[in-house]
């Protein structure tokens, strides 16, 4: 374990970006980062994982701590499930293809998601159709003010859209270690109804699809509208998609009665943002070294050397113009640091 000085986490953040950390160190154990937390030498310490959802807006004068456990584990064997335990620093899309490789089914719609394990039942990670929660059994974390290991079942994750307890009143006070998840062994749920899944599906001629069909379904759709974060910096989706209420729904659809909706509730519906952000104008939409890609509005880029405090100016400016144009308020689903 060694700590380094003034390191670029330009390669360490799915954007691309080029803030730089004071003090830098990569944990690959719990003993590691038990012993990192400890430094009283350097006070204040971030907590690094895939570095898939955040939003870098400036330098981190602080010591910077990279989760990298890695390891994944079969912890219960039943003769139609099984439960899989995932180490933080594992990659989330190579776990979906571990899962897929032994046959396990429950995953297969959020492969090709970016980040890791660890930071996966934080934002309650989520894609056609189906979200974590939907075969989550429960995470190890370590309490960082106590050092202690806590465990929390689905139901104490407090799970919702885009959201968990992590996100919400146990901010920064844990870090998680592993996830748990309940997958099938026979009889797999599948889910093909949600989005182009079943137009892909037909276009690649699968008549009865496998859970590694529905995976390669998901994985072309992904790639013919998300850029890939290794060749345009990005985080996938910026913006959560907004919920409002069927009233104001039904106004907005007299000056927009093409406006695409999904039922929530019997007074709500969801509204896809990246529709939103194409009515605004801003889908294409280039300034200078940052943008927002022209296959897919939800998603803000950094074609080379932006700043975060570009692209955190740009939503902001696609929300306020949201707010001016529609009276909907999107709201950000990426970490600003």
């Amino acid at each position: 374990m060694q700590i380094q000085k003034n390191i670029s986490l330009k390669t360490y953040n799915t954007f691309g970006l080029d803030a730089r950390a004071k003090y830098f160190i990569k944990v690959e154990s719990l003993a590691e980062l038990i012993e990192a937390l400890s430094l009283d030498a350097y006070p204040d310490k971030f907590i690094l994982g895939g570095g898939s959802n955040m939003l870098l807006t400036k330098d981190l004068d602080c010591l910077v701590i990279q989760v990298a456990l890695k390891g994944i584990e079969i912890i219960d064997h039943q003769e139609d499930f099984v439960l899989v335990k995932a180490n933080a620093g594992e990659n989330w899309h190579e776990f979906v293809l571990w899962c897929l490789e032994h046959d396990f089914g429950g995953l297969e719609n959020l492969s090709l998601i970016p980040g890791n394990v660890g930071t996966a039942p934080i934002q309650n990670i989520g894609a056609y159709g189906v979200e974590i929660k939907d075969v989550f059994v429960s995470c190890d974390a370590l309490n960082i003010k106590t050092n202690k290991l806590e465990t929390f079942t689905k139901e104490a994750c407090q799970f919702g859209y885009r959201e968990s307890i992590f996100k919400q009143a146990k901010k920064d006070q844990y870090i998680i270690l592993d996830a748990t998840f309940k997958l099938t062994k026979v009889e797999h749920q599948l889910h093909t109804e949600y989005g182009a899944i079943a137009t892909e599906l037909e276009a690649m001629g699968i008549v009865k699809p496998t859970i590694q069909d529905i995976s390669k379904a998901v994985i072309n759709i992904r790639e013919s509208k998300l850029p890939n974060p290794k060749e345009i910096g990005n985080s996938g989706s910026f913006f959560k998609n907004p919920i409002i209420s069927k009233s104001h729904y039904e106004k907005l659809k007299i000056n927009f009665p093409e406006i695409p909706s999904y039922s929530i509730s019997p007074s709500e519906v969801k509204i896809p943002a990246g529709w939103l952000i194409e009515k605004s104008g801003f889908k294409g939409k280039t300034f200078d070294q940052y943008g927002v890609h022209k296959k897919q509005a939800l998603v803000l880029v950094n074609y080379g050397n932006a700043k975060g405090s570009d692209i955190l100016n740009l939503a902001k400016l696609i929300q306020k113009t949201i707010q001016q144009i529609f009276g909907i308020t999107i709201e950000m689903e990426v970490n600003i640091i």
